[in-house]
Formats: structure tokens, sequence, C-alpha cells
């Protein structure tokens, strides 16, 4: 099994729709057991790829003896599970920092090590006490740039906060090659993975569905799937 943290310093910079279709890509694409797990409070992620109303029972993986595998819920996509999250998530930085557990996270994780092949980890946004658990337990971090001045700063905030717990792996997100900002970023950074600005990723959010899965032939789909066969090859190559 592999975690992989989709993680910013920074809201807004395409964080779950890479999550998601990543999760789809590993799923489908690769034939991987899939488990993508929302960790931000905003539950994007679940709203994506779930009809179900949440109950507020989120955090309770983290406060009671339950197993994360209770939690667990199908999507409709083939080897694509969901734990999803909701508003009790917002208080999840002050447990972490009460029950005083580093590695409370990868304990959970690991109990869910038999059941798949690949979890990703949507993250909130933020250096935070869940951020730091996120670092312990991820094989590797994956982090959307923006190509801005103010997001690659992020970046640099990430590495430092980092150091050598994980590694990190930087794609660039939303991005208009017509922009020249944008254009002289991917110039500047030419290995990184690059996923468009387009219409087709707004659409998830009145489809409910990764890009993959109802426009499988549009650039900003294989530019997921190229991303995620780049992570494939990371993962691949760790000792």
């Amino acid at each position: 099994m592999a975690t992989i943290a989709i993680y910013s310093l920074k809201g807004g910079v395409g964080k779950t729709t890479l999550a998601v279709n990543l999760a789809w890509c590993a799923a489908t694409l690769s034939s991987r057991r899939t488990l993508l797990w929302d960790l931000d409070p905003q539950a994007a992620s679940t709203f994506l790829l779930s009809d179900r109303k949440p109950k507020e029972t989120a955090q309770s993986v983290f406060t009671k003896d339950v197993e994360p595998s209770k939690l667990v819920r199908k999507t409709s996509f083939q080897r694509l599970d969901l734990i999803g999250a909701d508003a009790s998530l917002r208080g999840l930085d002050i447990l972490f920092h009460e029950i005083d557990k580093k590695k409370l996270l990868a304990k959970l994780l690991t109990s869910l090590r038999k059941e798949y092949d690949r979890i990703i980890l949507d993250c909130p946004p933020g250096l935070t006490e869940t951020s730091d658990q996120v670092m312990r337990a991820a094989d590797l971090i994956v982090v959307p740039v923006i190509p801005s001045p103010l997001s690659e700063r992020a970046l640099e905030g990430v590495i430092e906060r980092l150091g050598n717990k994980a590694p990190i792996m930087p794609v660039h997100a939303m991005v208009d090659r017509r922009r020249k900002l944008h254009a002289d970023a991917i110039a500047r950074y030419p290995d990184w993975p690059v996923i468009p600005m387009a219409s087709v990723i707004e659409q998830m959010a009145a489809k409910r569905a990764p890009v993959g899965s109802f426009a499988a032939r549009a650039a900003a789909a294989q530019a997921f799937a190229h991303t995620w066969q780049a992570i494939e090859k990371r993962l691949a190559a760790k000792p």
C-alpha cells in the first residue's frame, strides 16, 4: 500500500480536483484498490463522489475506538472507495494537539493496508497539526502549484516544513499557457506535470464525477492520467 497526500499551504489551488481525479485514475486506469480519504471539513471530495448527506461522524475515527473501515463507503466507480468528511473535522487540529499522538493517522492508515493498494488523502490547507500528521504518514506528497509567485512561495513553505519526512512532487495546476507568467513558470520547471485550466474540469461539480469518467478524450483527462503515471513511477522508484 502507498499513501499519497494532496496538500498545499494555500486554498483554491485545485487540491480537491487533483485528489478526486488521481483517485479515479488509480482505480480505473491502474486497476488499484483505491481509497480517497477526505480530511478537509469543507468536504468537497465527499460532495463530488457521494450523494449521501454527511452524518458528522468523520472525527469519530480519531476520538473513539472506531476502525477506519467502518466509515468506508463505496462510490459509483469500481475499486474506488471513500471515507467522507464533514463539519466535525473542524476541530481535528485541536484534537490532534490534545491527544498528542504524533503518528495516529499513520497508525490508522496501517489498519487499511490489506484492503487497499493506494490511499489518496485530500488534506486541508495550512500549516496545522493535521498537516503534521499527514507529513508523517504519506509516502508521497503531491503539491498543486498555480504558476504564480505566491503559490510558488507556498511550495517553498511546504518544503521547509517537511524537511526529510516525505518526498514532494509539485504539479502545476490551473495552467493557461497563453499567459506569459504561466508559460515562464512551466519553462522553469519542465519536469513538473501540468494540469490545464479547462471548462471540463469546472463541469465536475455539476456532474459530481471525475473528468475521466465523462470526458475521457479531453486534454484535462489526459493530463490527470499523465500525472498519475508520474506518481506511479515515483512510487516504484522509492527504495
